[in-house]
């Protein structure tokens, strides 16, 4: 949703203009406040309502993160494999 906002609002400038709309979006405080607001809402949306749905959110999360950290290792795995394969 919110990139459809950015879309929408940026879709009607001319190139000159875009660096003025973009920056202060890149500064150290304006990320700080989206962030503190994206807790916020989730907060508001999960936390507060008792959902289940952050335990389910950790789970996955972590499922990702440890394939992510283990992927590099299991590609030099596979491609050792297949280079002792064509060598046989």
């Amino acid at each position: 949703m919110a990139l459809r906002k950015v879309y929408n609002e940026i879709k009607g400038m001319k190139v000159t203009e875009l660096p003025k709309y973009v920056k202060p979006m890149l500064s150290l405080d304006y990320v700080k406040k989206s962030v503190l607001r994206g807790l916020d809402n989730y907060n508001a949306k999960y936390i507060q309502t008792g959902s289940i749905d952050p335990l389910y959110h950790v789970c996955f999360g972590g499922m990702i993160f440890s394939y992510l950290v283990a992927l590099p290792e299991e590609r030099r795995h596979l491609e050792h494999q297949q280079h002792a394969n064509d060598h046989h």
